[in-house]
């Protein structure tokens, strides 16, 4: 594929503690990368903001929220999140939640994520959480009810990709965490693949974190990984 398409797939997770650390991340991978998430570590450090300015610069921001609430709750969070100017939004794949973000989203171009299971949790953590479903199944079963709910995509580990492809069809996001270049260190993470062997699955983006953010050179990082991207 195109190196400009590539590009616009992986997405930087911006997990700093601090708002100097990520406007210096940012600066690094000028020209390199467009499309950054901030989360709950960086949202609570003047993210917020910084999502907003990121944004307007012509940024893409994938703002994980995994929003779970009432739904008269994420619904107004969600029509706020919309004039923020955000590309993406996680909500946790609850069905009412889903379906309550998606009416509020309603005409936006906000697309919004359905969260199936962490990928930093495996079967014992799934069973520990009172699911009787192994993650797989519980993954599938979660892509099935956010394509009825009419959400914009899917977020799961690069490992089901293949078959929530199956079940969600060609034009639905799946976004897969849990990135890790061949050799890499898999942190927290239990359910890794490689960039590649992402794409190849049928991921249409890729969030990377620590391998970029925490290399030594975030540009080499970034710059590796796409080529890995490209390679597939």
């Amino acid at each position: 594929m195109q190196a400009d398409t590539m590009r616009e797939r992986l997405i930087v997770g911006l997990d700093v503690p601090s708002l100097k650390e990520a406007e210096k991340a940012v600066r690094e991978l000028d020209g390199v990368v467009s499309f950054y998430k901030i989360g709950y570590q960086l949202a609570f450090a003047g993210g917020l903001d910084f999502a907003r300015e990121l944004a307007s610069g012509g940024n893409k921001i994938f703002l994980d929220m995994k929003l779970l609430d009432i739904d008269h709750t994420v619904a107004k969070g969600v029509e706020n999140i919309v004039k923020m100017g955000m590309t993406m939004l996680t909500l946790h794949a609850y069905p009412k939640t889903m379906r309550a973000a998606v009416e509020a989203a309603r005409g936006s171009e906000l697309c919004l994520l359905a969260v199936t299971v962490l990928t930093s949790m495996d079967e014992q953590d799934v069973i520990d959480a009172g699911y009787e479903y192994d993650p797989h199944t519980l993954v599938l079963r979660r892509a099935e009810q956010a394509l009825h709910a009419g959400m914009g995509g899917i977020v799961c580990s690069a490992a089901e990709t293949e078959a929530v492809r199956r079940i969600v069809g060609p034009d639905m996001a799946v976004v897969t965490p849990g990135i890790r270049p061949a050799g890499s260190d898999h942190g927290d993470q239990k359910r890794v693949m490689t960039p590649a062997d992402a794409i190849r699955s049928g991921s249409s983006h890729l969030v990377v974190g620590r391998p970029i953010v925490a290399a030594a050179d975030r540009r080499a990082a970034a710059e590796a990984i796409l080529d890995e991207m490209r390679s597939a």
